[in-house]
């Protein structure tokens, strides 16, 4: 199927590794020009020597810290003066801390809007102009399945993610026609987190290898926890035409782990 993304520009925020480089990377494989941010340099030169092998568009990865307004606001300017254009945006974001409400800080939920909520309401509304400008505008929030299901020791992470869906709810209604936005709810992935919980469980004693704690570490009916790329793919679709009648959805891709509708 293709997508019809070949010369779009899709900027990737937070997007050097896991789930947002694999988002970015399958919207190069698509033919897009990708912009991508992170922290650490050493990060972001693998990630673009990954996204560069992985299709034929341009690649422009830029040091930002997404809890700065103003470096959100130069790596929006950046992406439309070197790509030329700006025509979807994917919104991700690292974890704050695990923890249960009781040990959690003032400053941890401060410093957790920032990180996930204060980023996305920066790089959409600093992007939206761009965005509305394009034939084919569309914003997609990286967020987690504890938007619907709590996961415990995690109250930072259940608690101030539900504000990107409302405000992706809200952006779908007041951004359409020209600019759709949705949200992609993941489960568990073989991403570096994942890998390092796992290791620290074998470590632990919980498992005797890697390769039993990986299998095991997941209860969803698909058997198995997901490779990075099939969020990548889903967040490519829903930046593509084809899913031109899908605007507002938080769409788990968990294989089938999270039990509510």
């Amino acid at each position: 199927m293709d997508l019809e993304l070949d010369g779009n520009v899709a900027l990737c925020t937070a997007a050097t590794s896991g789930l947002g480089l694999a988002s970015a990377t399958a919207l190069a494989q698509e033919g897009a020009d990708v912009a991508i941010c992170g922290r650490t340099e050493s990060h972001l030169h693998d990630a673009r020597e990954q996204l560069a092998d992985a299709g034929d568009g341009d690649v422009l990865a830029v040091q930002a810290d997404i809890t700065d307004r103003d470096q959100i606001e130069a790596f929006v300017e950046q992406t439309v003066e070197e790509l030329g254009a700006l025509d979807h945006v994917v919104t991700s974001a690292g974890g704050p801390p695990s923890g249960s409400f009781l040990d959690s800080t003032e400053r941890d939920w401060y410093q957790a809007y920032d990180l996930l909520v204060m980023s996305a309401v920066w790089t959409t509304r600093l992007a939206y102009p761009y965005l509305k400008e394009s034939d084919a505008g569309t914003i997609v929030n990286i967020t987690s399945g504890s938007v619907r299901e709590v996961i415990d020791d995690l109250v930072l992470s259940n608690s101030v993610r539900r504000a990107v869906i409302g405000l992706m709810k809200t952006q779908s209604r007041e951004f359409g026609p020209e600019v759709r936005v949705n949200a992609v709810l993941p489960g568990a992935h073989e991403t570096p987190r994942i890998q390092e919980l796992v290791e620290d469980a074998v470590e632990r004693g919980d498992y005797d290898s890697y390769e039993e704690g990986i299998e095991n570490w997941s209860d969803a009916p698909l058997g198995r926890v997901g490779d990075p790329r099939e969020l990548g793919d889903v967040v490519a679709f829903l930046s593509s035409a084809r899913s031109s009648y899908v605007t507002g959805a938080a769409l788990a891709v968990d294989g089938g782990s999270m039990r509510s509708t």
